[in-house]
């Protein structure tokens, strides 16, 4: 019997029916894997190499826990990085840490120097072809101007997640320039602005690419009265069918993501335009097996355990 070893954040938090983790240790259960799961404080190096401090556990029915004990992170031929963002001190460590683990042959997904790398609003800029028109900035001149251009925008925190702090407004907007010296901590910090789409009152899509293969999506309806579709901040998800468009960018992101190692991946697309490019602890699998009929934890643990996934 294989192992896999999830970090996570602390597991009496996680929720069973929603949490896309539980789906995957789950799926990893049930293909014979035996799951064992840490939290970042839990890694540690030293002259013996990365360990970890991990406990077993039996993940369906949820959960059981095994006691603790500090083990070589070589012991898990396979490691799974989901603990959710902040992207901070600590999880920047933790992905060195993990990165050490990858020196002796385990298999850390999404890979660690990717996962620094691929900053979720920037990492879409790669493809900007595909994107609706963007720009990052920390000069207010600029981030004005580009409003002035386009009408309505839309800003967005570089370290934000599950639509917090994002900002829809516009060049007519009172106190515009107020808010942009805010937004970028008195022109120091640069921020993302983008073009509004409409089509965002239709939803906005999560695909779920495992090996840059798009295996399920959802469509994020907003709420009424609100243009975030997240479904933190209340967006209801519906079951969708991918488009020839959405199925081109899927093509085209497909090379990049398995040359950096970024195994399992969400994209957010709002009207065939990309918006970003999820890498740190993707979510939605749950929706996309209720609402789609797809068994994509499943699924991935297939494409994981294939004997010759590179």
């Amino acid at each position: 019997m294989s192992r896999q070893l999830f970090v996570i954040d602390p597991v009496e938090r996680l929720r069973p029916q929603k949490d896309s983790s539980v789906a995957l240790m789950q799926a990893a259960q049930r293909a014979g894997q035996e799951i064992w799961i840490c939290q970042l404080s839990d890694l540690a190096a030293g002259n013996g190499g990365p360990r970890v401090r991990a406990q077993p556990i039996q993940a369906e029915p949820w959960y059981q826990l095994g006691d603790p004990e500090w083990l070589p992170l070589s012991h898990f031929p396979r490691v799974w990085m989901r603990k959710d963002p902040p992207v901070d001190e600590a999880y920047l460590y933790g992905t060195h840490l993990l990165e050490l683990g990858e020196r002796q042959g385990v298999q850390v997904l999404n890979r660690p120097a990717s996962l620094r790398a691929w900053n979720e609003k920037l990492g879409a800029l790669r493809f900007p072809h595909l994107m609706a028109p963007t720009l990052v900035s920390s000069h207010v001149a600029d981030l004005s101007a580009f409003a002035e251009s386009h009408g309505e925008v839309v800003l967005k925190p570089l370290g934000g997640r599950a639509g917090q702090g994002v900002i829809r407004t516009s060049a007519q907007a009172p106190g515009l320039g107020a808010l942009l010296e805010l937004v970028t901590n008195q022109q120091q910090l640069p921020v993302m602005v983008q073009a509004f789409l409409p089509a965002v009152i239709n939803g906005d899509k999560r695909i779920l690419l495992v090996n840059g293969e798009p295996l399920g999506a959802i469509n994020r309806k907003p709420k009424a009265g609100e243009f975030r579709s997240n479904l933190a901040v209340g967006g209801q998800p519906e079951a969708t069918a991918l488009t020839a468009q959405e199925r081109q960018i899927c093509r085209e992101l497909a090379p990049a993501l398995r040359e950096a190692g970024l195994f399992f991946v969400g994209i957010d697309v709002i009207g065939d335009r990309l918006s970003e490019i999820n890498v740190t602890s993707p979510t939605g699998v749950r929706e996309v097996e209720r609402l789609g009929g797809i068994p994509l934890a499943d699924l991935t643990q297939e494409q994981l355990l294939r004997p010759n996934l590179t």
